[in-house]
């Protein structure tokens, strides 16, 4: 393993005993990947403030106890509980109680309190080539596809370690040679399909990208050109809940992909699937567990967290209201601040609608009727909530969720 000068410095503890001890498991991580030097890190986002149990906020206590501090802007994912609105958690007390400790710890270190597993959308979005130590796997793939930014998928607690040392191992995706796309995703006779047809048809090659390649990095080809931010988010969050994905390329709309000879490399790639209109409904059909007409005991909305442009396609259909059922939306600080300061804060909630900051309403205790199904336009959401929170679902767009939640039953245009 080479070592820099200062690498040596701070193992010798003359950076103080955190950062010694972050370095030294960065190291050990780094000979299990094989990587050979570390490289420096520009930004980390921190997954492992959401608490799991006693160890993950063990590990971070240790760290506030040395007083270790950050070595470089480090965002932080979702946590257990709503701190802006602290009565929305319904769960047990005690659970509650240890999750605000450790988001809170994770500040001590010098952490933003961003807490939204979309810190893209925050002011420290990274720039092309920026390398990250980014944990939360849609924002990894997020932050190599659509920005152009470099990280692997970094887990809890190794996150935080290259936070901490300010280094990262330079292996995987930190390396030009391993982006390349190796197998390619057709989409047919779909290219003029409307901006709300586009975020069900990107949620749809998401959940194929997962489940046919693996790991392996896909060209995707033939999105429509309605195609946005928001679209490209929701397909790599749906990709990165159905397999290891950890980067794709939309060909002609990612920046390291503006055609598919870029993309590639100029290699011939195998084509893994070949997705038209009925193949898109097929697997769309496949994320809800009920039929349409099926009751709703709720709505649950921003998985991932909802952008500002995104509430700027729900706000006018709140004059729907009011809904038959509770509409949930997850968002973040970022978002809220400005949904304040313009008066959405208020409209949202004059319609019903119950905005959730910090965190998710798939990992956490918020929604209050789960006696029923529940119905997203989150392929992410879909994907995780029948197994975390034991419901049925249904999935359709933004459009279908809001005129369901107002039939309070399934419906679609």
């Amino acid at each position: 393993m080479e070592l820099t000068q200062q690498d040596r410095e701070m193992l010798d503890g003359r950076h103080g005993a955190a950062a010694a001890d972050a370095l030294g498991l960065v190291l050990r991580f780094a000979g299990a990947v094989g990587a050979e030097r570390l490289i420096d890190c520009d930004q980390a986002h921190v997954d492992g403030c959401l608490y799991h149990g006693q160890a993950s906020l063990d590990f971070v206590e240790r760290f506030v106890a040395s007083r270790g501090r950050v070595r470089v802007p480090t965002t932080l994912n979702v946590g257990s509980v709503d701190l802006i609105h602290p009565e929305l958690y319904v769960g047990d007390p005690a659970l509650g109680a240890a999750g605000k400790r450790l988001m809170e710890a994770h500040v001590e270190l010098g952490c933003t309190p961003s807490f939204t597993c979309a810190p893209y959308q925050t002011l420290m979005r990274p720039k092309r080539g920026d390398q990250l130590a980014w944990a939360e796997s849609n924002a990894i793939v997020f932050a190599n596809s659509v920005i152009g930014a470099r990280t692997n998928r970094y887990g809890d607690f190794i996150d935080l370690a290259c936070a901490l040392a300010g280094r990262v191992p330079d292996y995987g995706l930190h390396r030009t040679d391993n982006r390349r796309a190796k197998v390619r995703v057709d989409i047919t006779g779909l290219e003029g399909a409307s901006a709300d047809e586009a975020g069900g048809i990107a949620v749809a090659a998401g959940l194929i990208v997962g489940r046919e390649c693996g790991d392996a990095i896909a060209a995707i080809t033939g999105l429509p050109a309605a195609t946005g931010e928001d679209d490209l988010k929701a397909l790599g969050a749906a990709a990165a809940s159905s397999g290891s994905v950890a980067m794709f390329h939309a060909v002609g709309l990612t920046p390291e992909a503006p055609d598919l000879e870029s993309a590639t490399g100029g290699i011939d790639v195998p084509v893994l699937a070949r997705l038209g209109k009925a193949e898109i409904a097929s697997v769309l059909a496949g994320l809800g567990t009920v039929k349409d007409g099926a009751p709703l005991t709720a709505v649950a909305l921003g998985t991932p967290h909802f952008s500002l442009t995104e509430f700027d396609r729900l706000i006018p259909m709140l004059d729907l209201a009011p809904f038959s059922v509770p509409v949930y939306v997850n968002t973040g600080r970022h978002e809220w601040e400005r949904l304040v300061a313009d008066g959405s804060a208020q409209r949202l909630e004059k319609a019903g609608v119950t905005v959730v900051v910090d965190t998710c309403t798939y990992v956490t205790a918020i929604i209050r009727d789960l006696s029923g199904a529940v119905m997203t336009n989150s392929g992410k959401w879909a994907y995780y909530a029948p197994g975390n929170l034991g419901i049925d679902v249904a999935f359709g767009t933004l459009a279908d969720t809001m005129q369901s939640a107002l039939a309070g039953r399934v419906v679609r245009a």
